[in-house]
């Protein structure tokens, strides 16, 4: 069964509501009316209409100042607004017009045209609604379709990322648990600093693994070395950040490009005397600053092939001794005042 419309008749002399009203009287319509543009707001603020048949000449609130304040009224700006004027009046129909009305009807009132001129931008409004509704269905499932393939795609990439970092441990000497934990404490780290979004925290998460994804590029001789490493060695080591941004740099995934970042960054040091471009404070990224603590943190507590582990403790006091030199202070604070949460997941 098709809905019925709603008009809404404005006119401040109740004959020529009765007069059209009588002319459109018909199954399909439903009326109410004003006998001022004082009422019709009343009556707006309760109901809502398919047409309004709107007098121009009104005493207090007439057509135009009724139109105006409809047209600004988000919830009403869209209902065709006819407006209805004497023949003598017609030269104010441009300044109808030019307030969104979208047609106009002379009084006395010609049967046939009122009907016509009502009924043609009854199923406009009708038309433009049914349009509306499709429109906003196909972006609902334009978003949807979107959304589901940017999952598959951010999965597609979690898996890319977990693929590299197992390449990226077995050949650097290190191990798979390693940039796994790297990525748990990162995690822990960026939801403490407080200012970091949800969003921001989840990439940190996922991207913290390629940290050290330039080693891949340096000689297995110098990655696997039992020993101290030679000027010489430690010099041709310190560049695998720049490797890992010629790497990771070309993507247009953000979250290949926060792995960039981090992978290029996260050997800067607070005070300005870190690799690869002795960035200082702040301007080395957040991303850069929350993995360099988690690296060393995990690499400290860690047995390595030229290494024995450390103890949390031992760790742990290192990396805060070294707040304000290698490390952000701020985030050493944070680090400091959670170290049973960071000593729990190192120990795991």
């Amino acid at each position: 069964m098709q809905k019925k419309f709603d008009i809404l008749v404005v006119d401040d002399v109740s004959e020529n509501i009765k007069i059209a009203i009588g002319i459109l009287k018909n199954e399909k319509y439903n009326f109410s009316y004003a006998l001022s543009g004082k009422s019709a707001i009343e009556i707006l603020k309760t109901k809502r209409f398919d047409l309004i048949l709107l007098d121009v000449m009104m005493p207090e609130i007439d057509g135009f100042t009724l139109c105006k304040m409809i047209k600004k009224t988000p919830v009403l700006k869209d209902i065709p607004i006819i407006f209805v004027t004497a023949v003598s009046e017609i030269e104010y129909m441009q300044e109808g017009f030019k307030l969104g009305a979208v047609d106009y009807v002379t009084k006395p009132y010609h049967s046939i045209e009122l009907r016509a001129r009502v009924a043609n931008h009854l199923e406009l409004y009708r038309y433009r609604q049914e349009l509306s509704y499709h429109n906003k269905e196909l972006v609902r499932d334009i978003q949807h379709e979107r959304d589901q393939h940017l999952s598959e795609l951010e999965l597609a990439q979690k898996e890319i990322i977990y693929i590299l970092s197992e390449i990226m441990a077995s050949d650097s000497g290190e191990t798979a648990e390693h940039v796994k934990r790297v990525a748990d404490i990162s995690k822990e780290l960026a939801i403490l600093e407080g200012h970091l979004t949800h969003e921001q925290i989840h990439t940190i998460y996922l991207a913290s693994p390629l940290h050290d994804i330039g080693k891949v590029v340096i000689d297995n001789s110098i990655l696997h070395k039992n020993a101290k490493l030679t000027d010489e060695e430690f010099y041709v080591m310190k560049k695998h950040p720049s490797y890992a941004l010629k790497i990771l740099s070309k993507s247009k995934s953000e979250l290949i490009k926060a792995a960039a970042v981090i992978a290029y960054e996260h050997h800067e040091n607070w005070d300005g005397s870190g690799y690869p471009k002795s960035l200082q404070g702040e301007d080395i990224h957040i991303y850069g600053r929350i993995v360099a603590i988690a690296d060393v943190l995990d690499a400290l507590t860690h047995k390595r092939s030229y290494k024995e582990k450390w103890s949390f403790e031992k760790a742990a006091r290192y990396i805060i001794d070294l707040s304000g030199i290698k490390f952000d202070p701020r985030l050493i604070r944070l680090f400091e005042n959670n170290l049973e949460v960071f000593k729990e997941m190192v120990e795991e």
